[in-house]
């Protein structure tokens, strides 16, 4: 297999790197280990002390496969609300949640091992997890909100306390351009397969048929909901 020009140079440029900033340490991802083992060979080449190289596993993202990255939408944000994090979170497979309590908790692998063999419900499991992520990006209080919150929402099915609002021109809309023009959806295409998928509620009942039609008074608003996570309140203006 061919091997590019920019495959051959990337790691010697950031290599060299190494070289330049005479690294004592560097700290990267195992998939970026031939890169850095790369800066050393650099080093020695250059008369000086090789840097120690620290590799760290890579954390799959919400999908269980693929990296966590922003690029890819599989990822919980740092600056994530506390609900919003709350919700990613519980939506990760059972499986990886314990990757997720070693790499992102500061409980002790004999913890981590006897919550596995405890017989928790996983659920719980996972609430937990949720609540101590929270707490390091938020608080405490945050956290419990953020379950309070999702139970409200998912368990309970009730409709969130807090939600955007949003007015728009009194008249009739099709509801695959409302949901664009709320910026519910990215593209109309999103809108027509969430609504033959049954994710699109309007105050609380199903919407299936693609040509909907909703009409928006001055008298009276409206919850839509978009997925799992997803409200706005609309009224007439």
């Amino acid at each position: 297999k061919p091997i590019a020009l920019h495959e051959l140079l990337y790691p010697l440029v950031q290599g060299y790197d190494s070289v330049a900033l005479k690294a004592d340490v560097e700290l990267g991802g195992t998939d970026q280990k031939f890169n850095l083992l790369m800066g050393r060979n650099l080093q020695r080449e250059s008369a000086q002390e090789p840097q120690v190289v620290i590799t760290t596993p890579l954390l799959e993202g919400l999908d269980g496969v693929q990296k966590m990255s922003k690029t890819l939408g599989n990822y919980i944000g740092i600056a994530d609300a506390p609900n919003e994090m709350f919700g990613k979170i519980m939506s990760i497979s059972d499986e990886l949640m314990w990757k997720y309590f070693e790499l992102l908790t500061d409980l002790s692998a004999p913890e981590i091992e006897r919550m596995k063999t405890g017989g928790e419900n996983p659920r719980n499991q996972k609430v937990n997890l949720a609540k101590l992520i929270i707490k390091d990006f938020h608080s405490n209080e945050d956290a419990q909100r953020a379950e309070d919150e999702f139970n409200r929402r998912f368990v309970n099915k009730e409709i969130p306390d807090e939600i955007k609002e949003m007015s728009l021109a009194a008249q009739t809309y099709k509801l695959i351009d409302l949901l664009v023009n709320t910026n519910l959806v990215a593209s109309k295409g999103e809108a027509k397969r969430l609504i033959e998928q049954s994710g699109v509620k309007i105050e609380g009942e199903r919407v299936s048929n693609g040509q909907a039609k909703i009409k928006i008074n001055a008298e009276k608003s409206f919850v839509i909901q978009v997925g799992k996570r997803k409200f706005l309140r609309v009224k007439g203006n």
